[in-house]
Formats: structure tokens, sequence, C-alpha cells
């Protein structure tokens, strides 16, 4: 089964003149897959991911999330998509600094209508899942970098998704830290998800079953699906 696939997927953002951050790319992700995404600041790895995540619409070409054509699809629809189907890890955390990391990872269900007590229960489980039970209760100026992005990895878990997009996910973090979410996202991908993380880190990439370069917006090169 496909997870997410791009068809000549273009994007121009409108100046004099245009400038063109994604250059027809066709790109296939198979479920199951960890795939990296990598090359220089520039490449498209964010614009790529945004559009792959329907934050953003291509100019042109197609974008199909488990073979279901999105690009005709209205905000509304496309917002359930994302809420059901997609989580998204960032390198800056987003996490609120006034709510605890069970309330963070919780505000990340409100888009699936979910009773409060639900979005807690089902936060508690992303939480034990990424091993932070004992810390639940902390607002994020209490945890340490790994442990923001570990509560902001758990609430893209908590509505279970089937593709986790992250982009420079270790990027604010030291080495040892960085090592350990690459340590979590391999987990998760052995649990079944779906994972693509854009980096710049070739210590990471490396480490990764299929990478996808980048360059000036096109695919250089990619080392194909494993499975």
């Amino acid at each position: 089964m496909t997870a997410l696939e791009l068809t000549a997927a273009t994007k121009q953002h409108p100046g004099s003149p245009p400038v063109t951050a994604l250059r027809s790319v066709t790109l296939t992700i198979g479920e199951g897959e960890f795939v990296a995404l990598v090359g220089p600041s520039g490449s498209g790895k964010t614009t790529l991911l945004a559009i792959a995540g329907t934050l953003e619409r291509p100019s042109s070409g197609h974008v199909r999330i488990a073979g279901r054509p999105v690009g005709h699809l209205p905000d509304r629809e496309l917002a359930a998509v994302r809420a059901y189907r997609i989580g998204f890890v960032f390198q800056q955390f987003f996490l609120v600094p006034t709510l605890s990391a069970r309330d963070n990872v919780a505000s990340g269900l409100l888009y699936r209508g979910m009773p409060a007590a639900q979005r807690r229960r089902a936060a508690a489980d992303a939480l034990a899942a990424v091993g932070l039970s004992h810390r639940a209760g902390h607002r994020p100026g209490e945890l340490s970098g790994g442990e923001q992005q570990r509560t902001a990895i758990a609430r893209a878990l908590a509505g279970r998704p089937a593709v986790i997009l992250a982009d420079e996910p270790t990027g604010s973090l030291d080495t040892a830290t960085g090592r350990e979410i690459l340590a979590l996202l391999t987990a998760l991908n052995a649990a079944g998800s779906t994972i693509v993380v854009a980096t710049h880190d070739s210590e990471i990439a490396d480490a990764l079953p299929r990478i996808v370069r980048l360059r000036d917006g096109g695919i250089e090169s990619d080392s194909g699906s494993t499975r």
C-alpha cells in the first residue's frame, strides 16, 4: 500500500521573478517506510513535507494520501485528513508554556472533536509511548530539550496517525539527545508507523533505510524503497 504519493508536484511562490521551491517532484512512499529527505538549506525539504502533509497546496501536480487524491479537497476536509492521517514534528517544539506536557499533547486532538476525558487518556498513552509518563504534569519550562521534543512527538502520536512527518526533529538538540530521538522514531517505525524525516544531518540520514536527496527543489537521487 502507498502511504504518500506526489506526482510532478511543483510549488511556486509569487514574486518578480517567482521563486520555485519545488520542481516537478514525483515521489512514492510505501506504508511502513522510514525515509530521510536530505539536502542543503533551500533544497526543498520543508516544502516537500508541507505539500505531502497538505499544509500547503502545490502550484501544479498531484498529491495522494493512502491512494486518495487530496488536491481538490476544500480546506475543511484537508484539515480532517491531517487530523486523522498525519502527525507533524518540527524542529521548534511549539509547546504552550502554560500547559502541562499532558495538556500540550491533548491539544493536538482538538480537531477530532474528542471529549476532554478521552483526549487526556490518549495523551497519557502517547506520553507513555515516548517514556514520559513521569513528566506528564510538568510544563515545558521544566522539561529538558529532549523531553520537550518527546512531548512534541507524543502530540503527533496521540491521534494514532498512519504517517509521521518530521522536519529537522533533532536540529535544536545536542548530539546525544538527537540520537535518542532518532532511536525513538526508529522504534515507532518498527511498530508500524510510516516516517519521513527532513534532515541536513548525514549521520541521521545514513542510519535510515531510504535516502532521498534534494537540490534546488528537485530530487537529485533516491536510494529506493527497501520494503
